[in-house]
């Protein structure tokens, strides 16, 4: 068996990436690294008891492949236990969020949360001392997906620091997350975007302020500049849940935007293709990019399991937890 990296069990809850500084998500990667490996020693893994007597609730108000099943199968093969919650007893629908919250803190250690509001997951997290919140996706972030992103850029590109990836399409939840993990780890981001679906202001100055190694996050309104020269192409949907209505009036607005053979010509030589799923051929990304040698989106839905299996250990295990 191989040494772990050091656990640190000294954040409560992960709800943005911002909730870990450069150390922590670089622990974070080196450890999902580690997990990935040792995942074929099955219940030999150092890890495999490591959530031993602990249980995590999963609550989810939005639909979900990935997240929900690599979040179960991360807390079974750490040796936790699995609480699924009904989205209509929770958060808000029939007593005040705050009250769940003080409910489950009395139950159970964690729980993995995916709804609309950010706002919302920031008061469930707030009103409790011992509950590790983990946010699953929000309208407004999707931190674990940041983590499976630059491990899997880690795996195909090695060192980090000084990379260009280029985000093509809405500033959403996807792009703020990247955005941020970026910033610390030293990577340059370009994100293409129609000017009303730009990234947030707000995120711009946060991404800037937590940047490091001379990172730089420049924004495009035509989606060719940003490419050029990029390492990663990332495209995630035009329309995400809870937007529906506005399908058919977001394809127009986002046509210039399609990732296609054309636009993927333009990035550096043997650039990756990436998304994060559920994709739409013929929208965002054309079926010959999307199963292209270039494209990595698949193992970017196998790294959610690594990705999230490390952060698990980082906020709820202890060294002492760990077999080596």
């Amino acid at each position: 068996m191989t040494d772990m990296p050091a656990l640190v069990a000294r954040r409560k809850d992960f709800l943005t990436v911002l909730d870990f500084d450069y150390s922590d998500l670089e622990r974070c990667l080196q450890l999902a690294a580690q997990v990935k490996a040792d995942r074929s020693l099955g219940r030999h893994a150092p890890t495999a008891d490591a959530l031993d007597g602990r249980h995590l609730a999963m609550l989810f108000d939005k639909p979900s492949l990935r997240t929900r099943t690599t979040f179960q199968i991360a807390i079974r093969e750490l040796g936790g236990r699995v609480v699924t919650l009904q989205p209509d007893v929770a958060l808000g629908k029939r007593e005040p969020v705050a009250d769940v919250a003080r409910n489950l803190e009395r139950w159970v250690d964690g729980v993995v949360i995916r709804t609309f509001s950010q706002q919302l997951l920031k008061e469930f997290a707030s009103k409790t001392k011992r509950l590790h919140v983990i946010n699953a996706l929000t309208d407004e972030e999707h931190p674990c997906q940041a983590i499976a992103d630059f491990l899997t850029l880690q795996e195909h590109l090695g060192d980090l620091r000084g990379r260009t990836v280029a985000y093509v399409g809405d500033g959403n939840n996807v792009a703020t997350s990247l955005a941020h993990a970026a910033a610390m780890l030293g990577v340059h981001l370009h994100i293409a975007s129609p000017e009303a679906f730009q990234l947030p202001h707000a995120v711009v100055q946060q991404a800037t302020a937590v940047a490091r190694h001379g990172a730089r996050l420049r924004l495009f309104h035509e989606a060719a500049d940003a490419v050029a020269g990029a390492e990663a192409v990332y495209t995630d949907t035009w329309t995400s849940m809870g937007q529906e209505a506005q399908a058919e009036a977001r394809r127009k607005i986002f046509t210039p935007f399609q990732v296609n053979d054309d636009l993927m010509a333009l990035a550096k030589p043997g650039a990756l293709f990436m998304h994060c799923l559920p994709a739409h051929r013929g929208e965002e990304v054309t079926a010959e990019v999307f199963e292209s040698e270039a494209s990595v989106v698949f193992d970017q839905a196998e790294n959610r399991l690594h990705g999230q299996k490390a952060l698990l250990l980082m906020l709820l295990a202890q060294a002492s937890d760990v077999a080596t």
